[in-house]
């Protein structure tokens, strides 16, 4: 199905315009150029040379939220308003138009959006972002005003204006569509002798427009769990026939360009082939954003702009170290599931994995048969949790290892950004994590993601070894931490066996930029330096729904806290809620068979628990 405006101008070829501009710009046919929000500067493809043609143009001025590359080159930088800031509208891909409300005030005095930059050019000079979306579209409804006003406040109100989505078109495959094989194109790269190259938007930082964000630099990608850098990632088999390996730095070659990048060998790559993300190699892009990784622009032409043939690969003798937060990756157990189970080769079983006609054979397949016979071999005393209790299922069938529950914990809780040479020394804060773990060959291996927020454990280790009692347990079944008793000891990660606790070894918050203010979350500490610092199943939402609970006079209802992690989860894999409801959501995922505690042969107790992943692999795909 397409849609189709017959209101819009034809659509264009973004990469052969901008080739047009760039010859007129050498050919010095271009005046004045006004770029909006762009950076083609350093993400202009290679063979355009968009920076020393833009010399050509006498008066050049940028508009952007940074005084990025294309701003330094330009005479005027006009600071831009955050599209959170600012007035707009838009339209979705069925042709929906929907006006753009601000959420916050401007910041920052003298920041000005697109709208007000072309209006200054225009016959409109000094009108607001609200005045030119207003007047515009009131220039489009020629009825009265009250009626006008009437469409206006229905607009904002439901954020999008009726009537507006485009009618649908129905359109069939050409005739010619499959075509002999004789006729086909040639060879593709991945049966082509020449080694190829893919481009790809960084994960976390995108094309680098968001390589400032000290929260997603340091956000580790699914898969390589690589921080504050990208990487020339490739197979194991392909490493071995260019006679590369991990860390190594190389040159890369296409078409007579060359970038450099650290060498990544990451399982189940495809062969014969290197990927590299964009978005790093940035020369202004703030404190933040300025100086990790390598450009893969340098290389990328516009006849080529996401994947080439013929790459060269050159070892140039140094070293590059990356910052990742995981170094175990393989499982070579086959989980209680399989056949194939052996307890020499990961006896802990961190991910239960069965088949469709293994769980069909044994549901039980996740249960620890042991656990049973040693849940009352303990020293703990025992506790009833009379009113609520706590607790969380994670779901491995749905986590997708996406990591947005990691950056929505960092949000909600404050947690610092320590940067890549803290993480190298393993100090990386986040409370909570995604844990990648491969099975089966380098080639193909299978791929599981697991998420480790703290465990909540009953009997947990780290309590009884606070000298000063920092880290206790709570009646509702949280393991609490008071920060100002903590002196630092360390003792509790120590003695944590899921690894979930974090330090602060430095005074890695920011208490003097004012800007910051805004980004912390007050019903949440800030920490010092010397702190132990962990998850606490978001203790300030579950605070805030029982006190509102209590002044109604009623229980807290199930799904009435959400922590933040759950509410970023875009698969619904984490649910919380109080598993003394029997009917809570929580209660009853933990009651299901594929329901199982991580290393519950310690007989930690953990209030977090998880739900076996079960594979449906197809017979003939599988063989």
């Amino acid at each position: 199905m397409y849609y189709t405006d017959p209101l819009d101008a034809d659509p264009v070829d973004g990469i052969e315009s901008l080739g047009t501009l760039v010859n007129d710009m050498k050919a010095g046919k271009v005046d004045a150029l006004l770029i909006l929000g762009g950076n083609p500067v350093y993400d202009a493809p290679a063979d355009f040379d968009f920076g020393p043609a833009l010399l050509n143009v006498k008066l050049r001025i940028h508009s952007g939220l940074y005084y990025d590359e294309t701003g330094e080159l330009c005479q005027w930088h006009v600071p831009a308003t955050h599209y959170l800031e600012s007035w707009g509208d838009a339209r979705a891909y069925d042709g929906t138009i929907g006006i753009i409300q601000p959420l916050i005030a401007p910041l920052y005095e003298g920041c000005h959006s697109a709208y007000e930059i072309t209006a200054l050019l225009g016959s409109d000079p000094g009108k607001s972002n609200h005045d030119i979306v207003r007047d515009y579209w009131a220039g489009q409804r020629p009825e009265k005003e009250k009626a006008f006003e009437d469409f206006w406040e229905r607009s904002l109100h439901d954020g999008i204006i009726a009537g507006t989505a485009l009618p649908a078109i129905s359109v069939s495959a050409r005739s010619d569509f499959a075509k002999p094989a004789a006729a086909q194109a040639p060879a593709t790269a991945a049966s082509s002798p020449d080694l190829e190259i893919s481009f790809r938007p960084d994960p976390a930082i995108f094309d680098g427009r968001f390589a400032n964000n000290g929260w997603l630099q340091e956000l580790p990608k699914p898969n390589t769990r690589l921080t504050w850098d990208n990487a020339a990632m490739i197979g194991a088999g392909t490493a071995q026939h260019l006679n590369v390996t991990a860390g190594d730095y190389v040159k890369l070659q296409l078409n007579g360009r060359e970038t450099k990048a650290g060498i990544m060998i990451v399982p189940g790559h495809a062969e014969n082939s290197i990927t590299l993300h964009l978005g790093y190699g940035r020369r202004r892009a703030g404190k933040v954003g300025t100086g990790p990784g390598f450009n893969a622009n340098f290389i990328r032409t516009s006849a080529s702009p996401w994947s080439a043939t013929g790459l060269r690969v050159e070892k140039t003798g140094k070293q590059y170290y990356f910052a990742v937060t995981q170094h175990q990756y393989i499982i070579d157990h086959q989980g209680r599931g399989s056949e194939e189970a052996s307890d020499a080769a990961f006896h802990r079983d961190l991910i239960q994995v069965a088949t469709l006609e293994e769980f069909r054979a044994n549901p039980n397949f996740a249960r620890d048969p042991n656990e049973e016979a040693t849940r009352g071999l303990t020293l703990y005393p025992g506790f009833k949790y009379e009113g609520y209790a706590w607790g969380m299922s994670i779901d491995l069938n749905k986590c997708v290892g996406c990591n947005a529950c990691v950056v929505a914990c960092q949000s909600e809780n404050n947690i610092a950004v320590v940067g890549k040479e803290q993480v190298m020394a393993g100090r990386a804060m986040h409370w909570i994590r995604v844990d990648t773990y491969f099975r089966g060959g380098l080639e193909n291996p299978e791929m599981y993601y697991e998420p480790m927020p703290c465990m909540q454990c009953e009997n947990a280790p780290c309590e009884v070894v606070c000298p000063v009692g920092a880290t206790t347990h709570s009646p509702e079944g949280l393991n609490e931490m008071t920060y100002n008793r903590c002196v630092g000891t360390r003792y509790c990660s120590n003695n944590c066996p899921y690894k979930v606790r974090r330090f602060n070894f430095f005074l890695f918050s920011d208490w003097q930029t004012p800007s910051l203010y805004g980004v912390r979350n007050p019903n949440v500490t800030v920490r010092s330096r010397g702190v132990m610092e962990k998850c606490t199943y978001c203790v300030q939402r579950i605070n805030a729904a029982k006190i509102r609970s209590e002044e109604e006079n009623r229980p807290v209802h199930d799904g009435e806290i959400v922590t933040a992690c759950q509410g970023a989860c875009p698969a619904d894999a984490i649910v919380f809620g109080n598993i003394n409801d029997p009917n809570s959501r929580v209660a009853k995922l933990k009651a299901q068979s594929r329901n199982y505690s991580l290393v519950g042969e310690l007989n930690t107790k953990p209030r977090t628990t998880y739900l076996a992943r079960v594979r449906n692999p197809n017979p003939e795909i599988h063989e």
